[in-house]
This record gives structure tokens, sequence and C-alpha cells, in this order.
């Protein structure tokens, strides 16, 4: 194609994306065209002049890291990748939005190459580049060595008015304030415009007077138009020993004639004509999905990333000469499908055997901790934290090293942000180097859960440990005590959820949890204590299948499923049957996702089609009917708790050896 531009420019560069944004989505007739024209020129200013990035190398160690939480503009990230030399062909850009092309509505991690996180939730992906920003804080502070900065990059995150209108922007900036992460970087696309319209009805917030509360350096009012301006900003925020809010002024929609400024610019296409007035506006006069071998080269970053990335490939030699052993341990620990180091591997062993061994009544939440003792201080990659529970969830253990404020540790003290939490988790594994795990109460897995489901989407070894796990924490009442969240939190496709019957069970459960690369897991841990369900027989492999028979007599005429503190229950009832000449089976349920994961024939032998099922658990009955079939029975709490005592609530809800005997002997057809 012949030439038609004089010079690749810096406009003409930022004018690249704004064309390739709109033919895309036009091509789809779906998407959000505004954004990459708004932002076209602050992602020039970056991805051209500073992001020290190779996209011969996608996942280099020391790259620095980009999130586009704002992920609806989606073609900016993606015309940004094509054409700085990523593996994302034209023919990808064409096919934005369509089945199985890898330019999905919203980034998707593991879908595109350069994409470091899935976004569309807004919010959500500034609170994972704060965990990036985070684990590269700590990274640093473990490996540097003088003369040696191995670990040595930046997050940089473009956010919107929605990112910041939900309440998570609020939770993951001000702990990135509190924990001065200097080297985090946002872009605030302040184009007065979402959805409905004019933002100032329903967002008249002093942006950037909340960020400089929170310990942040703002620079405020910057032409997010102007290259100059973009590129002194950026300057003056690698200057400063704080995270940085640059508050960039832009126009939505910018180069169309008659939608930028508007909310018509921001979710639907602009339409064959006004496609037509703005590349006369732009100057564009390349076809749609061409861009000039000029405009081309002048994006291309395959030299310079090679450059940089051979460079530090370099360094990392000299500091490998210099510290073999921190060398072999950080990149182990950046390799996500690696299996656990071996010293990790006998520690989980020796927890699960000392559990066993001890075979004392125990809260499955202390039996947690227990664990940890045993594993934490074997496996350096752990970090740890709780929602300001920790005293409760019992995240802690001996030798650990709180993380508050501006120092470094290996349990961090996330105050009461359960959301931010879970978002800034996920970051941290994003990025590489940590194994991240947090508290807080069951009942305010409702805050996190949207965090939790980006967990699973993207397949990230996140654990949540859970608490307080039914009525058993008595007397806090029904605001507290979880009834149907064991049963939402099994609802999301990739979760494991545990909830452990005894401290044997709940060392499995952390063995098994942390054993995971494929996706994160959740630990359902009691307030009270549990009695030791095993009799002696080995069951560590059988419990880590998720579902095994706990109590197998002979003759027997009916089945009890029960998991968590219901198992003991399920033990005495079996054992008031026996008294009565009833043999009843037991079934222990520690996960039933991993159960459901089984060979057919393993699961029919655990828990047999051709007996009467009773199932117990403390909430909602729900998923346990196909296990039961529509001739069982599940006794459970369809309703909410009430403010009592832990003693006096298992009564009042049928959840005795007494009340479920009853039950059971009501399945019961009379002998032959």
């Amino acid at each position: 194609m012949k030439n038609t531009y004089a010079q690749a420019s810096r406009a003409t560069c930022a004018n690249a994306l704004r064309v390739l944004a709109i033919d895309a989505v036009q091509a789809a007739n779906s998407g959000h065209p505004g954004m990459p024209m708004g932002m076209a020129d602050i992602a020039e200013a970056l991805w051209r002049h500073h992001l020290r990035h190779d996209p011969a190398d996608p996942a280099w160690l020391d790259r620095d890291r980009f999130v586009l939480s704002n992920g609806h503009g989606s073609m900016l990230l993606y015309a940004l990748l094509h054409l700085s030399g990523y593996d994302l062909p034209m023919d990808e850009l064409r096919r934005f939005r369509q089945l199985h092309s890898r330019t999905p509505g919203h980034p998707e991690l593991g879908m595109t190459p350069g994409v470091e996180t899935t976004t569309g939730p807004l919010g959500q992906g500034i609170a994972n580049a704060v965990g990036m920003a985070l684990a590269e804080k700590l990274l640093a502070d473990e490996f540097n060595r003088p003369g040696h900065a191995v670990v040595d990059h930046r997050t940089y995150a473009f956010l919107g008015d929605g990112c910041l209108m939900e309440g998570i922007s609020h939770e993951a900036c001000s702990l990135a304030g509190t924990w001065r992460l200097n080297k985090l970087v946002a872009f605030y696309d302040d184009n007065g415009i979402s959805i409905d319209g004019d933002v100032k009805g329903w967002f008249g917030d002093d942006t950037p007077g909340r960020f400089e509360a929170y310990g942040w350096t703002v620079l405020r009012d910057v032409d997010g138009h102007d290259f100059e301006a973009l590129d002194r900003a950026i300057a003056a925020a690698h200057r400063s020993d704080r995270p940085v809010l640059v508050c960039c002024r832009t126009t939505i929609g910018q180069g169309s004639p008659n939608r930028a400024g508007t909310a018509k610019a921001h979710g639907e296409p602009l339409g064959k004509d006004e496609i037509a007035l703005t590349r006369a506006a732009l100057g564009w006069t390349a076809p749609p999905f061409e861009v000039p071998e000029d405009v081309q080269a002048a994006w291309s970053a395959r030299e310079r990333g090679a450059a940089l990335s051979g460079a530090w490939r370099q360094r990392f030699t000299e500091y490998t000469l210099a510290y073999p052993d921190l060398a072999r341990e950080l990149l182990r620990r950046h390799d996500r499908g690696a299996p656990l180091a071996p010293e990790t591997e006998e520690a989980l062993a020796l927890a699960c055997a000392n559990a066993e061994a001890r075979a004392a009544a125990v809260a499955s939440r202390k039996a947690s901790q227990d664990a940890l003792q045993e594993v934490a201080p074997a496996m350096p990659e752990l970090l740890g934290g709780s929602a300001d529970l920790t005293g409760s969830n019992l995240t802690d253990w001996k030798g650990h090293r709180p993380l508050k404020g501006a120092g470094t540790g290996n349990h961090v003290h996330y105050g009461v942000r359960e959301f931010g939490m879970a978002a800034i988790m996920n970051g941290v594994a994003l990025h590489g180097g940590y194994r991240p795990f947090g508290g807080t109460f069951l009942a305010f897995s409702d805050y996190a859960r949207n965090g939790v489901r980006m967990s699973a989407l993207m397949k990230l070894p996140v654990v949540y440990v859970y608490t307080h796990d039914s009525i058993g924490l008595g007397e806090d009442g029904p605001t507290h005590q979880p009834v149907e969240h064991a049963s939402s939190l099994r609802l999301i496709p990739g979760v494991d959820v545990w909830r452990p019957a005894d401290a044997t069970e709940t060392a499995v459960a952390w063995r098994e949890s942390l054993r995971r690369a494929d996706g994160p897991s959740c630990l359902l841990l009691s307030r009270q204590a549990l009695p030791h369900a095993g009799d002696g027989r080995p069951r560590l492999d059988d419990i880590a299948r998720g579902a095994y028979v706990l109590r197998r007599p002979e003759g027997e005429r009916v089945v009890l499923i029960a998991s968590g503190s219901e198992v003991g229950v399920a033990l005495a009832t079996a054992a008031l049957l026996a008294e009565a000449g009833i043999p009843a089976r037991v079934v222990s349920v520690p996960c039933l996702d991993v159960f459901e994961r089984q060979d057919a024939s393993w699961r029919r032998d655990v828990i047999p089609r051709h007996l009467p099922r009773l199932a117990v658990e403390a909430g909602s009955t729900s998923l346990w009917w196909k296990h039961v079939g529509e001739d069982g029975d599940v006794v459970g709490i369809d309703r909410f708790g009430e403010s009592a005592p832990a003693g006096e609530l298992f009564p009042l809800f049928g959840i005795t050896a007494d009340a479920v005997a009853s039950r059971a002997r009501a399945l019961l057809r009379p002998a032959a």
C-alpha cells in the first residue's frame, strides 16, 4: 500500500489506536469506542516511551505490568498489543468479540498474549494492580541485593469514573497509600461521562482530594491530549515516593465530530457515516484494519523490548553467580505450574500425620492455624492475611512477620476490606512469587464474592480462609451466621469449597489447596470444637478425594452424609441407630466439588444408590438433593439463624443426633 503519511508523528501513532478501535467495534457491531479514542494519547505516551516490556517474551519476570481496569475499552489494549509486536495478528482485531477469537469483549488472562489480568467488573483491575505492586515491593525486599536489583519494575493502570465509583477502589487504593507503593502509577480517564450521561449528577467526588487523603501523590489537571504534559506527568510520577494518580482531563470519543464528549460514544459503534467523518477529521486515509508501514514501524517495541529483557537477563546472570540459591528460589516461585518444594510437601505431610495422631477435639479454625504453624516456615512464598480478624480467623503463626504500614512482612493486615483483600490477593497471584491466602468470617464472603469469582475465572491458586462457618458461632446472630454461603460458593465454577470435619480433614484441606495450581480454594472453618472423626484406619488419601466412608457397618440400611461440624452429629446419629438395630453408613464430605470430579465408580461406592440417603449440613439444603435423590432427605437450614448460644441453636434447627435419627428412621422401608 502506498504510504500517504509523511512521517509517523505522535498524533498519528495515537490515531492508529483510535481508528483500529472504531473499525473493530463497527465490524463487531458491539463494543466501546469512546474510551480507546479518549485515552489513545495517554496510551501512546506510556507504551511508546516508558513501558518496559518485550512483545517476544510477554512473561519476562521483570517487565512492567499494565492493567486496563476500565476493561470495557479492551480494543485500546488489543490495538496496543498488535501495534507493539505481540502475537496478535490483525485478523484477530477483525474478529473482535467473536467466538473463539483472542480479542474477547473484555480482556481475559490466558486468552491474549500481553494481557496481565481479566478485567471488566469495574474497580477490580486497579485492585489487582495494587496487589501486583505489593508483590513487586515484597519480592524486591526479599531478593534484591546491593548492586543486584533483579526485581525493579512498575505497575501501571488505566481507570475511569466507573472504577472510582465502585467501593472496591476505596478499599484497595487506601491500602496502596498506607503501604506507600511508589512503583504504582494510575492514569484516571477523567472524561465526565458514563453510560447514563454526564456524571455530575451522581459522581460529585473530589477525586484528587480523596487520593491525597489516602497518601497518594496526585498530579491534577493533566491534559490527556497533550503529549508534552503527559511526558512531564510520567516523569514526575517516577520521582514520587508514593503511589501516583495522574488525573487526565480527556474527551470521550476524541476525534469524532458528532460523538466526542457524549454518552453516545461510550458503548455503541459510531456508525459508518460518523466513522467517515472521524477518519477525515483525523486525517486518516488508510482503509479499515490497515496501518501504514511507517506507523507500524514507529509502534514496534520488539527491538527495544529485546534490549530491555536482554539487559535484565545479563544482570540476572551476574546475580545468579553471586547468589545462586536466591536466583533458583526466585525462578521457582515464578513457575506457576511447578510442584511445591520438597520441604513444603514434607511439612504438609507432617501436619496431616500430626493432626491424625493427636486425635484432638479442636475447632477447625485452630486446626488450620496448627497446620499453618507446620507449613509456613517451610513455604517462604506463603503470604497470609486477614480482614481485621486475625485473632478470630487464626491466619497467623508463630514467627510470622506482620505487614503493617509501609513495611514488609508475610502476614498482611488488610483492615476491614474483604473485597479489596480478595482482588489484591488476585493481583499478588497474577504477579507471581507468592501464594496468597486471606481470612474473614464466612458470612462476609458476600463482600468478597466477585473477587472469588475472578479468582476462579482466571484459575488463580488463591486460598480463602472463612471461619465461623455456621450457626455454631451462636450469639452474634443471623447477621453473622452463614446459611446460604457454602452453597453460594460451591455454585462458582472452578472453586473448591472445603468444609472439614476435624483437624485431620483440615490439614488435608490445606495440603490439597496449596497443591492446587489451577484455581482457588475456600476453607470453611468452625468456631466451636469438633471431635476427632477417624477410627484409626488410614484416610488421608480418601479425604483428598472430597468424600469418603467414615463408618461402614455390616448390613447397613441407611447412609448418613455430612460435612464439617455435622459429621460429628452423623456419627452420634449412627450410634443411636445402631442401638436400635439399624446399621448406618457415615460419609464425610469435606469437599463436594472435589468429590464430584472423581470417577463414577468412586462416587457410587462412597454414596450408594440402593440405600436410603440422608444429608446433614447446617446450611442451605438445595445442593444436597442430587446426592440423596427424591426419596432421600436433607437436614439443613433454609431460613436465617437466631441470636442464642450455639448449644440452643442446633436443637432449635433439628440438627441433633436424636432429631436426625428420627428423620433417618422415617426413610426406612419395612424389612422384607
